[in-house]
């Protein structure tokens, strides 16, 4: 077994240098699924894991645009159509200095699974650019995503692929994205997801992601006859997904003593309430200022420069910031400080020797393409209303949202549960992600 998995590792690593991110999400994924295949000969041939490891198809593109000044810049845009046997391809766009083609295969694999885990009609894709919106003008970046769309409107299409929004692209760019889609080809329709609500968005979609990282930790809570009231928190990032964790954590009353950005992060012992979580929205989403202002106005807190929140004693660990943010010696701090449960809000937050120590620790631990998965789902759920020419009511959108996690959660138990009883959602969730996209591969033939 152990030859099966590092001969395929090394097929990969020879198909992929010079790809670290790619390499460590398919590796993750090998770990669990290639046993599963050695026990169920239905999936022994067409080479599944090895296709589902290939994009069906790689786009990248020049995007030059122009600054208020009148200085042209060129960045690199990129689609990655990874896999579209259950359904087009739906994945976000990252508009990131760090982007790169590791960065977007790592993100396109790990959206195949967690889109077959909503056990919604959704493939996998992830798309993006080298550009950082963080200091431009509103027409500086609307010239970008315009000139960014001449690209990719040639390969989208509400049948075909739907992008959405991630690290760097959130509504003002998907406005400018979408506006751009409807004048080049001239047809309204659900082309993205994450749009505003004058336009074909849906309610729930922004806190979607965060919502539903809180509502698959309080799953597993479950599993252990506990729940998040009373329990404190840490949280690292402070945008979309981090806020409306935050938010959650609140109204189901657990204590948020943490948040951070990419300079460092604030400890506020008191905890975080729902009025100074209001004022961290306004700082990140209107003033698009710093996270270390937040001790300028609540003298309860401290901040630590050039630091992450790993070290801060807590009962429950919320990674919510970017990739490989909380490494192997932090998750012994987390779990020697007491910390008994972790939900990624990102995507692939923690290092392999952090899921290592985390699992080997038996305590709870959801992997990102489970516990962050609300997110696409209410992509998901925003496709069926453009379909449908309807919106359903936040309430609605809100309990589809909770039901699609709770069937996610029973899926990673289903395929996690060990013989001793304790779940390792990390097998159960690449296993439960895989078999519907191999039953799909295996009805469709070879293609």
């Amino acid at each position: 077994m152990e030859k099966n998995i590092q001969d395929f590792i090394d097929l990969i690593k020879k198909k992929n240098p010079n790809e670290p991110e790619f390499i460590q999400a398919v590796e993750e994924v090998a770990e669990a699924v290639i046993p599963f295949i050695e026990e169920n000969k239905q999936y022994q041939s067409d080479k599944l894991l090895e296709r589902m490891a290939e994009p069906e198809r790689v786009t990248m593109f020049r995007v030059p645009w122009t600054d208020d000044s009148g200085e042209v810049h060129v960045n690199r845009g990129y689609r990655i159509q990874m896999n579209s046997a259950i359904g087009p391809y739906k994945g976000g766009l990252r508009f990131h200095p760090s982007v790169n083609l590791s960065i977007l295969k790592f993100l396109a694999f790990e959206q195949v699974f967690k889109n077959s885990l909503t056990t919604l009609p959704m493939g996998g894709g992830k798309g993006g650019a080298d550009f950082n919106p963080k200091g431009k003008t509103d027409r500086e970046v609307m010239r970008f995503c315009q000139s960014f769309m001449v690209e990719l409107q040639r390969i989208i299409g509400s049948d075909t692929d739907i992008p959405a929004g991630d690290i760097g692209v959130g509504g003002r760019e998907i406005g400018y994205l979408f506006g751009y889609y409807k004048k080049l080809r001239n047809e309204f329709t659900g082309i993205l997801t994450g749009k505003g609500r004058s336009y074909g968005g849906s309610l729930i979609r922004p806190e979607a992601t965060g919502y539903g990282n809180v509502y698959f930790a309080q799953n597993m809570l479950k599993t252990r006859g506990q729940d998040i009231k009373g329990k404190k928190v840490v949280i690292s990032g402070s945008g979309n997904v981090a806020q409306f964790s935050a938010e959650k954590i609140l109204q189901v009353g657990g204590i948020v003593i943490t948040m951070s950005d990419s300079g460092g992060y604030i400890h506020d012992e008191q905890g975080i309430d729902e009025a100074k979580l209001a004022f961290i929205m306004d700082l990140k989403n209107n003033r698009r200022g710093r996270i270390s202002e937040y001790v300028d106005t609540y003298s309860s807190a401290t901040y630590h420069e050039g630091e992450r929140p790993w070290s801060v004693k807590c009962d429950i660990a919320l990674p919510c910031a970017t990739q490989n943010e909380l490494d192997g010696d932090e998750a012994k701090a987390l779990v020697s400080n007491g910390c008994i449960c972790i939900s990624e809000g990102a995507n692939m937050p923690c290092t392999p020797e952090a899921v290592e120590h985390f699992i080997h620790s038996k305590i709870l631990f959801a992997p990102g393409k489970a516990s962050n998965a609300g997110g696409v789902a209410t992509s998901g759920l925003e496709m069926s209303q453009n379909s449908m020419r309807y919106s359903w009511t936040a309430e609605e959108v809100d309990s589809k949202l909770y039901s699609i996690m709770n069937d996610i959660h029973e899926a990673c138990v289903t395929y996690g549960k060990d013989s001793d009883g304790f779940v390792d959602y990390v097998k159960g969730a690449n296993i439960a992600g895989f078999v519907k996209v191999a039953d799909a591969m295996l009805a469709q033939g070879i293609v």
